[in-house]
């Protein structure tokens, strides 16, 4: 694929995306993993003096904050860091956490950081007026695995047509840090947690089935199941006829 040629047309969207919005600039959370470091590098050459990226470590690894500012230097991209440890911790003293089994619980509580992020993301959006921009990627959203309001929860999706592969190809002509290309992909989500671990399956794998359809029975039932679980979190709330 022509790299810059996509790197030039995603920037003309974002530009007029916001501009269509009647915003000024935009806003990422930089985790510090692939996909929102090219979201970042992406955003940068759409607005290059109107845009930041927040770093929002809520019981992170240190590694991520380490590739997230790591970014930022090398890019030299304005970024701000705001903690939510103490919020998160707050929270969960006020939510019970003996109505579900121990594994619903820590889902709900992973996805609890994800909300905590998007709301931050919102305050620093609406005070500049910037849009917030996701990097999911369409892997991510074909199967779901986003947080509804969470990381779902974003104003535009510059690489939601690039497949996994494709944004680690997107991010080698970047330049994105190498560390930061070959760490196992994870959400953050708890100690030990990679994506492909908690899916059950490979990026390499989803990625062949979405460009082509193909895939064992087996696999090909997975990932039908989970696209068929997960088409609520594609689309607006249904509003009832009357």
């Amino acid at each position: 694929m022509n790299w810059q040629q996509i790197t030039e047309k995603l920037v003309s969207w974002i530009r007029d995306r916001v501009a269509a919005a009647g915003s000024r600039g935009v806003v990422v959370g930089l985790s510090g993993g692939l996909d929102s470091s090219v979201a970042a590098v992406l955003c940068h050459h759409a607005f290059p003096q109107d845009m930041l990226v927040l770093i929002l470590p809520c019981h992170s690894s240190d590694e991520d904050v380490l590739h997230a500012l790591m970014v930022a230097d090398q890019f030299s991209i304005p970024a701000r860091t705001v903690a939510l440890d103490d919020t998160y911790d707050t929270l969960l003293k006020v939510l019970p956490d003996d109505i579900v089994a121990a594994e619903v619980s820590r889902l709900a509580q992973a996805n609890l950081k994800a909300r905590l992020r998007m709301l931050t993301l919102y305050n620093f959006a609406n005070r500049l007026n910037y849009m917030v921009v996701g990097s999911s990627n369409r892997d991510e959203l074909s199967i779901g695995y986003f947080t509804k309001y969470g990381d779902g929860g974003v104003d535009i999706m510059p690489l939601g047509n690039l497949l996994k592969g494709q944004v680690k190809e997107l991010a080698q002509f970047f330049g994105i840090p190498q560390a930061i290309i070959n760490k196992p992909p994870s959400a953050g989500l708890w100690e030990g947690q990679t994506d492909e671990g908690e899916l059950g399956l490979s990026y390499n794998e989803l990625d062949r089935y979405l460009a082509s359809g193909e895939a064992s029975g087996a696999l090909k039932k997975r990932i039908e199941s989970m696209i068929a679980a997960s088409r609520h979190k594609r689309q607006p709330p249904p509003i009832a006829d009357l």
